[in-house]
C-alpha cells in the first residue's frame, strides 16, 4: 500500500468501509446486478427490496453504489431524478415507522448496577476471577455509556491513554475519531464524579483489578478471565447489554440495544430541566431533528406549559361567562343552535 493509499484508507471509519463493502456484494452477488450499473437497474433493484427492506437500507444501499461510481470514475445513476421519484413511491407504499432501542431509564440502570455489585461480590467470594472481571467491566461500560450519552463504536475507541481522572471530580476522555466528527479533529468528553451510580468510580475500579494502564479501555474476557489486547467492537456490545440486562431480572431485554443508553440520558436530561442546546453540546448532536428522535414523550416542562394554558383558556371562559351570562347549548326546533 502507498503513502497516498494509506492516508485515504484512514481518512474513512472501517464499518463504514465493511457496510458498502458488504451492499456491493449484495447488489452484484446476490441480486445479480451489474457495474457500472445504469438508472434502470438502480431503479429495477430498489423495486426488488421495497417490501423487504426498510427505506433507510435501501438509502444505504444507495449510498454504496453512489460511492462505487464515483471512485471508479462512472456517472453516479443513484443521483436521477427517476431514483428520488422512486424513493418517494417507495415511502409512500411501504410506509413504516422506525424502530427505536428502548431507554434505558434511571431506574432500571440503577436495578441493573445494583445487580452486578452483588454478582462481582459474589465472584470474588467464591473465586471467580473471570466473572469478577466481566461484572465490573460491564458496570464501567453502563454507567460511562449513560452519563455520557456514549454510542457502541465510542465506548469500543476509547483508550486508557487518553483517559485522565480526577479521584472525586470527574474524568475527561480524548476520541480521535466519532460518527458526528466529519473532519477527523477529535473530541473530549468529560463527565462528572456522581455520590451515586457513578461513572469515574466505576471506571476507577474496572482500572483497578484488570490492572490496565493502555490500550483499549473495553475489552472481551475469556471464559479463564484472560483479557485481549483489542478492543470489543460495537456490534458485540449490544448482545452483551441484553445478556446482562436478562440475567439482571430485565423480561423484555431484546427491546434494548446500546443505543437505550444514550436514549436513556437523553430522556432522563430532558425530564431533568435541560434545554435542547446543553444536551446537543453535551452528547454532540449537531442537528436538532437528530436531537429531538432521542426525546420520546412529554417533558416536565412541555406539560407544565400544557397545563398552564389550559388554566389561561379557563379562566378566560369564565370571565367571559360571568359577563355574558350562562350559555344555553339547548337546539332548537328547526336544529339551529339559539343566538347568544
Amino acid at each position: 500500500m502507498s503513502q497516498v493509499d494509506l492516508y485515504l484508507d484512514a481518512a474513512e471509519r472501517a464499518n463504514t468501509r465493511r457496510s458498502y463493502a458488504s451492499a456491493i456484494q449484495h447488489f452484484e452477488v446476490e441480486w445479480g446486478g451489474l457495474l457500472p450499473a445504469t438508472i434502470d437497474s438502480i431503479a429495477r433493484y430498489l423495486a426488488a427490496y421495497a417490501e423487504s427492506l426498510s427505506l433507510n437500507t435501501l438509502k444505504h444501499r444507495l449510498a454504496a453504489l453512489s460511492r462505487w461510481h464515483q471512485d471508479h470514475g462512472f456517472p453516479d445513476p443513484t443521483k436521477a431524478p427517476k431514483i428520488r421519484q422512486l424513493l418517494k413511491g417507495i415511502r409512500t407504499l411501504h410506509p413504516a415507522r422506525e424502530k427505536r432501542a428502548k431507554p434505558l431509564e434511571l431506574e432500571l440502570l440503577n436495578s441493573v448496577t445494583d445487580w452486578l455489585v452483588a454478582a462481582t461480590a459474589a465472584a470474588v467470594g467464591r473465586g471467580d476471577s473471570a466473572s469478577a472481571l466481566r461484572h465490573t467491566r460491564d458496570r464501567a461500560l453502563i454507567l460511562l455509556g449513560f452519563w455520557r450519552g456514549f454510542r457502541s463504536d465510542e465506548l469500543a475507541n476509547l483508550r486508557i491513554e487518553f483517559i485522565e481522572i480526577k479521584p472525586g471530580e470527574g474524568l475527561t476522555c480524548f476520541l480521535p475519531r466519532s460518527k458526528g466528527d466529519r473532519d477527523l479533529e477529535g473530541r473530549s468528553f468529560s463527565c462528572p464524579a456522581l455520590s451515586r451510580l457513578c461513572p469515574v468510580e466505576a471506571v476507577e475500579d474496572w482500572l483497578a483489578l484488570s490492572k490496565l494502564t493502555a490500550g483499549p479501555l473495553f475489552r472481551k474476557i475469556d471464559r479463564w478471565g484472560h483479557l485481549s489486547e483489542a478492543e470489543l467492537t460495537p456490534s458485540s456490545i449490544i448482545p452483551m447489554l441484553r445478556k446482562l440486562l436478562s440475567q439482571a431480572g430485565v423480561t423484555d431485554a431484546e427491546a434494548f440495544s446500546s443505543h437505550s443508553l444514550r436514549r436513556g440520558f437523553a430522556q432522563w436530561a430532558g425530564m431533568s430541566g435541560w434545554d435542547l442546546r446543553e444536551l446537543m453540546n453535551y452528547v454532540g448532536w449537531r442537528d436538532v431533528k437528530a436531537a429531538m428522535r432521542y426525546l420520546d414523550g412529554v417533558s416536565t416542562d412541555q406539560k407544565a406549559r400544557f397545563e398552564q394554558g389550559l388554566d389561561r383558556a379557563l379562566r378566560g371562559l369564565l370571565v367571559f361567562s360571568a359577563i355574558r351570562g350562562p350559555f344555553d347549548f339547548s337546539v332548537k326546533s328547526d336544529g339551529s343552535l339559539p343566538q347568544q
